[in-house]
């Protein structure tokens, strides 16, 4: 027993002691210890057997996902980062990331991957690299071909067989190579990139265990009140009934599955004041309570997905640092980035602002203290947000609970269970 707790102390992943010789023991923990990238699949384990729910933050610079890891370490939580399916168009070095073509995909998921296992794979923690929203099969396999250790494919605009026929492929073929697949039923409102609606339809909870049984996947985005973007509306009440009888049905018919939360950010108001009282512009900017949140824990959920707030975060420390240092504001470096925040006030997306360094959000080249200032703002605002949530969702801590599983062991994990 002094053995495994001296193992873990020492900063080893989780993973389970086997009946094997010691020395078996001793290399397989060291071998698990510098390992890379985790697939989702035994986090969601974690999070389902000890009831607990893991914040998922959208990444779209390498500061981000720098920023990101190193918060979860102090935490001792494992991280889910996620790139979404244009931004790794953006990372491809795309600007108008809206047009973003497979090509641009690739170079950004290798971009992203790249930066992720850079900060990530001597980690003390379990790394996840989840692709958010994948808009199609191709999307999809340029994220795993680029290093993505689970991916998800959004079918929730297409009609319910059409969505399982999609989802199943795309489960076969990463099952096959040990990656974890979520998949997505039901519409949120809102906008988030490509994805967007007008209005919600609830997730039928018979409907996402048939979605279960008939597709495989590991984890499912459902639909019960909660919107993508900014702007979700004052005092939402999620319905947590819908999880409830989803987990119900899928416990009675002895099926795995996690629930997981999109549209989630809760939209810190006092963010949103500090912004506007730097000349911002952001308006009827409203999130999902961190009450509301924590007591969908419970019924099922366990991925909470957060973009907005890191975006918002961030925006606001370059407002402030410019408002700081003035001087800054015609700086040869970074000055077109502080001209692009006063162009567009009601903008809280920093892509919209951080073009100007690309270099440095694709690749992490910082060339000068003014872009290392920036670049500070960025992990800054990460952390903040990220930090707070990890607390607020019960993760601390929670890091050594989970297997560091290997992709190829979750390939042979999947096949002997058919699935």
């Amino acid at each position: 027993m002094r053995m495994r707790k001296a193992g873990r102390q020492a900063g080893f992943c989780g993973g389970k002691w086997k009946k094997s010789g010691f020395r078996k023991k001793q290399a397989s923990q060291t071998r698990r210890k510098t390992m890379a990238l985790i697939p989702l699949r035994p986090l969601l384990e974690a999070t389902d057997k000890y009831h607990f729910a893991q914040g998922a933050f959208n990444v779209n610079a390498v500061a981000q996902a720098k920023a990101v890891i190193e918060v979860h370490e102090m935490f001792r939580s494992a991280a889910i980062l996620q790139g979404a399916d244009l931004a790794n168009g953006f990372m491809g070095g795309r600007t108008d990331f809206l047009n973003a073509t497979l090509e641009d995909k690739k170079i950004g998921a290798k971009n992203i991957a790249a930066a992720v296992k850079k900060y990530g794979e001597n980690s003390p923690v379990p790394v996840v690299l989840h692709l958010d929203h994948g808009k199609d099969f191709d999307s999809v396999k340029a994220a795993i071909e680029g290093g993505y250790t689970s991916v998800m494919i959004d079918g929730s605009s297409l009609p319910f067989e059409e969505n399982i026929e999609l989802t199943r492929e795309v489960v076969k073929y990463a099952h096959e190579r040990g990656i974890t697949v979520e998949g997505e039923l039901g519409v949120l409102a809102g906008v988030e990139d490509h994805v967007f609606s007008a209005s919600s339809t609830y997730t039928n909870p018979m409907n996402a265990v048939e979605f279960f049984r008939k597709t495989k996947v590991d984890c499912l985005a459902i639909s019960y009140g909660t919107m993508h973007g900014p702007s979700k509306g004052k005092n939402v009440k999620l319905r947590k009934e819908i999880a409830i009888a989803i987990k119900e049905c899928m416990n009675h018919e002895n099926i795995f599955g996690v629930l997981v939360s999109h549209g989630s950010s809760t939209v810190p108001k006092y963010i949103v004041d500090e912004i506007n009282a730097l000349g911002g512009d952001v308006q009827n900017a409203y999130g999902i309570s961190v009450e509301e949140l924590k007591q969908a824990i419970p019924c099922g959920i366990g991925k909470i997905n957060v973009d907005t707030d890191i975006r918002l975060a961030v925006t606001r420390n370059m407002k402030e640092f410019f408002a700081k240092y003035p001087e800054k504001q015609n700086s040869p470096s970074i000055g077109k980035i502080y001209e692009l925040l006063e162009k567009n006030k009601t903008q809280v997306d920093p892509r919209a602002f951080l073009t100007p360094i690309m270099e440095t959000l694709m690749k992490g080249v910082v060339p000068d203290e003014d872009v290392a200032a920036i670049t500070g703002c960025i992990e800054a605002g990460v952390k903040e947000v990220v930090g707070t949530l990890i607390v607020q969702f019960g993760s601390v801590g929670k890091a050594p609970l989970v297997e560091c599983a290997t992709l190829d062991e979750m390939a042979e994990r999947y096949k002997k269970a058919g699935i």
